[in-house]
């Protein structure tokens, strides 16, 4: 029996449809791969829980946060919200603040662990060591029931578009009120000048030899006549009446 050794486009066509067949295999295998690893995220999730603190001490970051908890049970995540605008501008001011929280919420690997944890500390006193800031402050932690990471990456990216939009339209109304306020300043102008030329116009009618629809430039400049005296011709004075010397002498009892 002959065998007939396959030409060069045939041995082409079975290397393509065996990288074909490999690629199809890994393909098959990621997917199994990523569906086993979402199924265990998905268990995982499923076992922990979620504690919420209502109140973050002043100086409390979310290290010092973990470090405090992590002695109690396994941490999978901490989310401190930073203190708003409003809250900071009402602290005292002149000195150097840290970055301040408002509340926090602290995932537990173990639900159960973050159950007891939430019964155990809340209402008491944080304690450590007594040079700590936030010694004397007391625990206001609860534990959240049925909630999860999920849903609070949700609630967040739900309050920042609200956030978002709610300062789109405080920009939108400042910049209506802005136009306005230019609109009207403008319009205040344009009357003005209206007005300060209908006075000119009022003030050159009334004044005789000049034409109200031509510009002052053009119109004949209006000169002002002043009375003078006359001077005093040289024969005039010449010609003005002598007392005699006799009358003179008479008078002043001498002669001139």
């Amino acid at each position: 029996m002959v065998h007939k050794n396959p030409s060069g486009e045939e041995k082409e066509e079975q290397d393509m449809d065996s990288i074909d067949a490999n690629t199809d295999e890994i393909t098959m295998k990621k997917k199994n791969i990523n569906k086993r690893r979402l199924l265990k995220e998905a268990s995982e999730a499923r076992r922990r829980g979620i504690c919420y603190l209502s109140r973050i001490p002043p100086h409390m970051d979310p290290f010092n946060l973990r470090q405090i908890l992590s002695q109690f049970g396994d941490i999978q995540r901490i989310y401190l919200t930073p203190e708003n605008s409003a809250q900071v501008r009402r602290k005292r001011p002149g000195r150097y603040q840290d970055q301040a929280f408002s509340e926090g919420w602290v995932e537990f690997s173990d639900k159960r662990v973050a159950k007891r944890v939430a019964d155990m500390l809340n209402g008491e006193q944080i304690g450590g060591k007594k040079k700590s800031s936030f010694y004397y402050d007391l625990w206001n932690i609860k534990y959240l029931s049925k909630f999860k990471w999920d849903d609070l990456t949700e609630e967040i990216a739900y309050k920042k578009a609200a956030r978002e939009q709610k300062l789109a339209l405080e920009i939108s109304a400042a910049k209506r009120e802005r136009d306005f306020y230019l609109s009207k300043v403008d319009q205040a102008r344009a009357f003005s000048s209206i007005e300060e030329r209908l006075k000119k116009k009022q003030k050159l009618e009334q004044e005789p030899g000049t034409d109200p629809d031509l510009p002052v430039s053009n119109q004949a400049l209006k000169v002002r006549k002043f009375p003078q005296k006359q001077p005093v011709a040289k024969n005039e004075t010449d010609n003005k009446p002598k007392l005699s010397k006799d009358i003179l002498a008479g008078v002043f009892g001498g002669s001139c």
